[in-house]
């Protein structure tokens, strides 16, 4: 593998810039610029004051093979995550067939390995079919080639409190981690949009919040009595942090995602009646959206999740009902977590490693990712360029489907590079 040179970056953005030589997939030496032993057949890298942080971990990602391949596939999916910085993600279950057994598991992280863009992960169902009734092959996935560390059935609550409870009872057994869509489902049956008195006056069906506070606080005193470890997927309601915060102090072992449209979209965008900005769980009040921010920023919330969810033009370009729910996150994220942290000074550059890089890869026990930079370290990389910006636009985005809420906005920062295992993916907002 040959080398590469990283010139002028500033770690963390922070400090003076330093020359960053990566070599054998590892950081070689970090050094003052032009002080490093690069060699002349390096290629160089010309950071110019950009920021280098460790790449970036996404814990919540829909790439929708095998079964939906018209509107995403692990290879495009994996080009939109290494264009916005990730260097590893976790391939939700809900593929057709679903990953419920090792051979579908299998076959998402083979199919990731032969891309080579970004590690991929599989997720694995945790009840047949995510059906709710009875347990997913979670011993045979966990042990399978894959790997797998993590469990969910997201887009469906685990709603049977029996149910939930073996499997984290199970989870402890295997050292991994169950991960919940928190969603009453009785409690949101033709449930449209977020319960206000917005939705009152345009006329779509509420969905609570008590929906989902009320399985967050149940699935944390289920972790509790378990020993397990507890992820709670896409928090949205300022009850939920505060259910989160009070298990945090019990001491139950539980990590909670926040996704980037939770923290700048509101139900305001519901007037226009565009599904694009429908989603599951729904786009809260402004208050909800403040505190998820503070949440964050103090850590009670553990790490940013995008929840990247590619539709086809069918499945979105149609009545709010019928409409499927979701947006594209992966290319996007990073820009919105600097709209939203960095720009109002809740996080600095070091925070943002912490929480789009650092825990994630904590929380899902990934020892390659979210290391620090530092001389012998993996060398999962992504470059900054944090005075940048750049317009959204969906047709221009690395995945198949277009279904962006951000279409025509205008964004901070830009990701220069991407390097996985000391190998440039992006460089210049192309794959390499």
């Amino acid at each position: 593998m040959s080398e590469i040179l990283i010139t002028g970056a500033r770690l963390y953005g922070a400090g003076d810039p330093v020359d960053v030589l990566v070599a054998d997939g590892h950081i070689a030496e970090i050094a003052a610029v032009g002080a490093t032993a690069a060699p002349e057949s390096a290629r160089v890298v010309r950071a110019q004051r950009q920021v280098l942080l460790p790449g970036l971990v996404d814990l919540h990602t829909h790439l929708r093979e095998p079964g939906r391949e018209d509107t995403e596939t692990v290879e495009t999916g994996s080009a939109a995550a290494a264009l916005g910085g990730y260097t590893a993600v976790f391939a939700m279950a809900n593929t057709d067939p679903v990953a419920d057994n090792a051979v579908v598991v299998e076959h998402v992280w083979r199919r990731g390995r032969e891309v080579g863009l970004v590690d991929v992960h599989p997720v694995g169902a945790v009840t047949v079919g995510l059906a709710g009734e009875r347990l997913a092959e979670l011993g045979t996935m966990a042990k399978s080639a894959a790997g797998v560390r993590m469990f969910s059935d997201d887009g469906h609550c685990v709603s049977d409190p029996l149910l939930m409870r073996r499997a984290l009872e199970y989870s402890t057994a295997l050292d991994v981690v169950v991960a919940q869509h928190a969603e009453e489902p009785r409690l949101t049956v033709g449930a449209q949009a977020h319960e206000g008195e917005r939705a009152s006056r345009l006329g779509y069906a509420g969905w609570p919040a008590s929906a989902e506070e009320a399985i967050v606080a149940r699935d944390c005193v289920l972790a509790r009595h378990a020993g397990a470890r507890l992820h709670v997927c896409h928090v949205s309601t300022s009850g939920t942090v505060d259910v989160l915060s009070w298990a945090k102090e019990l001491g139950v072992e539980v990590s909670a995602e926040v996704t980037p449209h939770h923290l700048l979209l509101t139900d305001e965008r519901l007037a226009t009646y565009d599904p694009v900005n429908k989603v599951n769980p729904p786009l809260r009040a402004e208050r909800d959206v403040l505190t998820l921010r503070r949440a964050l920023a103090d850590g009670v919330l553990d790490c940013v999740a995008t929840d990247h969810a590619p539709h086809a033009p069918q499945d979105k370009d149609s009545e709010w009902a019928a409409a499927r729910p979701g947006m594209l996150g992966l290319q996007t994220a990073l820009s919105i977590v600097v709209e939203t942290m960095v720009r109002p000074g809740l996080l600095d550059w070091r925070g943002v490693a912490r929480v789009m890089s650092e825990r994630p890869a904590e929380i899902a026990g990934l020892p390659d990712h979210g290391r620090p930079l530092a001389q012998g370290e993996p060398a999962n990389l992504v470059l900054v360029d944090p005075d940048a910006e750049w317009t959204v636009r969906g047709g221009e985005l690395a995945s198949i489907a277009a279904n962006t809420p951000y279409e025509g906005m205008r964004l901070p920062a830009v990701v220069s590079a991407t390097l996985l295992r000391g190998r440039l993916t992006s460089l210049e907002g192309k794959i390499v």
